[in-house]
């Protein structure tokens, strides 16, 4: 039996990167912070998550920086050479199949807010 489960619940450390496909598929890239308990405090342990289609809507449309969420998916391993060195690399990644909202209204609508202030200041001119 094999069994390759991922759940996490933490908040959000970028906006999310969202790509339109062509074919019509949509693709969303984001970051996860999620604490970890150490004996003197609590360290954020860092993942990058995968969303398709659907999910990868939802999150484009009501994920923002700081938004607090829950997933569940499965790791996968990203394979490439590096350009300058030739190395093979990798790179560790969830990718989702579940998505859940997890704040309140309010911080959701806060992170919005916030969100539409920065992208209007980098449309004002210096």
């Amino acid at each position: 039996m094999s069994l390759n489960v991922v759940t996490l619940v933490g908040r959000v450390g970028m906006d999310p990167d969202v790509r339109y496909f062509e074919s019509g598929t949509v693709k969303c890239r984001l970051t996860l912070a999620v604490n970890r308990r150490t004996r003197h405090s609590d360290e954020p342990d860092w993942f990058n998550l995968e969303l398709w289609g659907k999910t990868a809507e939802v999150a484009a449309n009501y994920v923002r920086k700081g938004s607090l969420i829950g997933v569940t998916g499965a790791l996968k391993f990203n394979h490439w050479i590096d350009a300058t060195t030739k190395a093979e690399r990798s790179s560790p990644v969830i990718k989702v199949d579940r998505l859940d909202l997890l704040g309140s209204k309010q911080d959701n609508e806060r992170s919005m807010a916030s969100s539409n202030a920065y992208s209007n200041y980098e449309d004002d001119e210096f």
